[in-house]
């Protein structure tokens, strides 16, 4: 019988349990032999929800676990009480739910498994990333987003990137390891003075904060590996996650978790740790950046 999604960590968020939740689901299905359409006449579900359900890509109702559980022949007392809970955890508002105003909904489910990941690995084309953003940097690139956002929906943007930030100075933080494109430390976003304090920001955290690497890719590297654009790969402690590509776009993003992608990603930022300046560099460069700016700004 499919193993039960039992808890792998105190770190489990309610979106990578939905998924874990999903995966069991799909496992038992399997060993039944029964297709997802079949799956769904005891619950009035449609083929393309118990999918979703699957996929972990929707919440779950009690009642209908339960329906499922019996289909699947999991009749152990202990078992479903242990998936219950387990689906009550998944169905459990993360803290960025707050933020759901502002929030489109495929950007929801980035946060939560963000929330999650303890690697997360990402190249960055055009801005600092997310994570790196000092206040006012981020209160310059929030409005640059589709859509005209008022004072206050920016306000709550830039709120909810802080706090997404805090994550990395908690007990047990992920480690990021960031490739940032020159032309992007290079481009004065919010002006010369935001520009030279996310520099000096950036210096600060690359020396005090043991878990974050960032490396930058120089301008005279010409091509290199990234040559789709921006992206991050995201890595899960538990072993029924397995690694996830994000690619934002301007009204939706790609979650990709195929081997196949997973691997072709892998080996682009791999790459691109190779062709970015070395780790030991990265002050020394951000540095002659400030250098740079502050010349140009006389």
């Amino acid at each position: 019988m499919g193993r039960s999604p039992q808890r792998d960590g105190a770190g489990d968020g309610p979106t990578a349990v939905r998924i874990l939740v999903g995966a069991y689901l799909r496992r038992l299905r399997e060993e039944r032999g029964l297709t997802r359409a079949e799956a769904g006449d005891p619950i009035r579900a449609s083929e393309s929800k118990i999918s979703r359900m699957e996929l972990g890509r929707v919440g779950f109702k009690e009642r209908d676990v339960l329906d499922l559980l019996s289909l699947y022949g999991v009749h152990d007392d202990e078992e479903r009480s242990g998936v219950l809970a387990r689906v009550r955890e998944a169905n459990a508002p993360g803290w960025w739910h707050s933020y759901s105003d502002v929030t489109p909904n495929w950007f929801q489910r980035y946060l939560g498994l963000e929330a999650t990941a303890t690697l997360i690995r990402t190249y960055e084309v055009q801005f600092v990333p997310g994570l790196l953003q000092t206040e006012e940097y981020a209160r310059a690139v929030v409005p640059l987003g589709p859509g005209a956002a008022q004072q206050d929906e920016i306000a709550r943007r830039v709120r909810l990137r802080l706090q997404r930030q805090q994550a990395l100075s908690r007990p047990d933080p992920p480690k990021l390891w960031a490739v940032v494109d020159e032309a992007a430390l290079r481009r004065p976003v919010g002006g010369p003075r935001v520009m030279r304090d996310q520099l000096e920001a950036l210096i600060s955290i690359v020396t005090k904060m043991p878990n974050v690497r960032l490396q930058v890719l120089p301008l005279a590297a010409g091509g290199h590996a990234a040559v789709g654009g921006s992206f991050t790969i995201l890595r899960f402690p538990q072993q029924d996650l397995p690694d996830l590509v994000y690619l934002e776009q301007l009204t939706s993003a790609l979650y990709l978790d195929s081997r196949e992608d997973i691997d072709f990603y892998f080996d682009a930022v791999n790459r691109l740790f190779v062709e970015a300046t070395p780790l030991q560099d990265t002050v020394q460069t951000l540095e002659r950046i400030v250098d740079d700016l502050d010349e140009a700004s006389r």
